[in-house]
């Protein structure tokens, strides 16, 4: 069989089984924590009132983030009914395609190699597509994969600009389109991620940018604002003031420059974040980076080129992120794509390369890898053991592919190829097999989806819902219509058991009161009440 042909079969092979994984179970979970719920139920509000323009969460206006995910969701009601699959399933895609986006800029570094199954092309896209990183955060429905998408879009068509040997404003043009997607994918971070890390490229080369791609700014900025405008023109023309103060002022500038919505995190929070968003690769990005040393940073060739773009891909929107007063771990997902360009040259030397010792290029980072998996399995045993959380049967089936990735990676050296792709099922495998079995014991921990059917069922369907303690957003989408809000716009909060009972007189109808498990005792006072 030729080349060729191996080739093609192993690419549309990894092709069908990322499909598969990516867009299997998306809705064996409920919508979980606080924004996975509350984003699907402003998509539905806005999806009932056959409105793309205005976010709202019961009825009143939501101006915390931009509409491009909205959208997505929108389109998938409309096919698919609501539900949490239909939900999940943009922010899936969008996580299908930052893959694409990668595996097509690889194929325009090394055309030379695409027939090549072990080539940096396919290694980088074994790194994305089983990266822990990208499988969580595809599978939630969350603007940032959303943008991650759309940056690593906009990034594969700068590189395609900067390394073809004639220039083509095609490739510039899909680069500011793609900017403008990220400004309607999660605000200014769209515009400022991308430019900053184009900054970086040419500050760390020490180059200033050619005369045509300055130049490019004279009409790219207008096109990539003409399409942000395609919801920013009407939202800001029909709502004025308001928005502008909520969307850029509170949850842009304020989020960034205060600790206003209690998200604060030292300093270096963002660099373990970025090594477990990596896993099951850390060692090997770790390696990627102690070799920067040895990088001829403004060299001329193609593998230069790309590894200082991909260093500061990797960097910038780690140390913008850090200097934030709210952080959380997914505002660097975007970084993600470039651990994939950097470690893809190392299992490619690990693969194809022998010293003039007889020893693999990267063998020990491998073994490394390896002993990270086993450490890994173990304690994840340990942890279910003490907690209980899902059955052990359920954990040493998830540790199964860990376990024979890491012997494979210690002591299995010859069999290169076979331990790296071993090593790209190790979060595929365990995702799935997480899904099947610990579901049904954590689902009902981390939603209201169960109580609301049961109370349902029962012949509340039409209470009223109230909280206790502490907001409860899963109710916001599983209890649509129905839960009481106060002044501020936040679902109606009872403090104590005096509160329950003043409410009990003032409402004549049953109500619900979704009271956390921790917070039951302070409702004994009830009785005396």
């Amino acid at each position: 069989m030729q080349p060729f042909t191996i080739a093609k079969r192993v690419w549309l092979l990894l092709f069908f089984a990322i499909v598969a994984l990516y867009l299997y179970g998306l809705g064996s979970l409920p919508l979980v924590g606080p924004d996975e719920p509350r984003y699907a139920q402003v998509a539905r509000e806005m999806f009932l009132r056959h409105d793309l323009i205005t976010p709202t969460l019961d009825g009143h206006t939501w101006f915390e983030k931009p509409a491009l995910l909205y959208w997505m969701m929108i389109g998938s009601f409309r096919l698919f009914g609501v539900s949490e699959w239909a939900a999940r399933l943009g922010p899936a895609i969008a996580g299908l395609l930052t893959i694409v986006a990668i595996a097509w800029i690889c194929s325009r570094l090394e055309p030379q190699q695409t027939r090549e199954p072990r080539s940096s092309s396919f290694f980088s896209t074994l790194v994305i597509a089983s990266s822990g990183g990208l499988i969580v955060f595809s599978r939630a429905a969350s603007f940032d994969i959303v943008v991650t998408m759309t940056i690593t879009w906009a990034f594969s068509f700068f590189l395609a600009y900067q390394l073809e040997e004639k220039k083509r404003n095609s490739f510039l043009g899909g680069f500011y389109v793609f900017v403008g997607l990220s400004l309607l994918a999660k605000g200014l971070i769209g515009f400022v991620i991308p430019f900053g890390v184009i900054g970086a490229f040419f500050l760390i080369r020490r180059r200033l940018p050619e005369r045509a791609l300055i130049m490019s700014l004279v009409w790219g900025l207008p096109l990539a604002v003409a399409v942000s405008a395609l919801w920013y023109g009407p939202v800001i023309a029909r709502h004025g003031w308001p928005f502008v103060d909520q969307f850029f002022i509170q949850h842009h500038f304020a989020r960034y420059f205060s600790n206003k919505y209690q998200h604060p995190q030292p300093i270096y929070f963002y660099l373990p974040v970025m090594l477990m968003l990596a896993l099951p690769w850390t060692p090997f990005l770790i390696d990627s980076l102690i070799g920067t040393s040895k990088w001829q940073l403004n060299g001329p060739d193609v593998g230069n080129k790309t590894r200082v773009f991909a260093l500061a891909w990797l960097v910038v929107p780690i140390v913008f992120f850090s200097f934030s007063g709210s952080k959380l771990p997914a505002y660097i997902l975007p970084s993600l794509p470039a651990v994939a360009l950097l470690i893809s040259d190392r299992l490619t030397a690990f693969v194809t390369h022998r010293s003039q010792t007889g020893k693999s290029s990267g063998a020990l980072t491998m073994r490394l890898t390896g002993a990270m998996l086993l450490l890994l399995a173990a304690g994840g045993l340990v942890y279910v053991r003490q907690t209980g959380k899902v059955s052990m049967e359920c954990a040493l089936l998830i540790s199964l592919p860990v376990v024979a990735a890491g012997v494979f990676a210690v002591f299995v050296e010859r069999r290169r190829f076979l331990t790296v792709i071993l090593i790209g099922l190790v979060a595929p495998l365990g995702s799935l097999v997480a899904l099947s079995c610990a579901v049904d014991r954590f689902a009902p921990r981390e939603s209201v989806r169960e109580l609301i059917k049961l109370s349902d069922a029962r012949g509340y369907g039409f209470a009223p819902v109230f909280m206790f303690s502490r907001i409860e957003r899963t109710a916001e989408f599983y209890a649509s219509g129905r839960v009481v809000y106060g002044p501020d716009g936040d679902p109606r909060t009872l403090r104590n058991a005096a509160e329950v009972v003043q409410q009990a007189r003032r409402t004549p109808t049953p109500f619900l009161l979704l009271v956390p498990l921790g917070s039951l005792s302070q409702l004994n006072p009830i009785a005396e009440i």
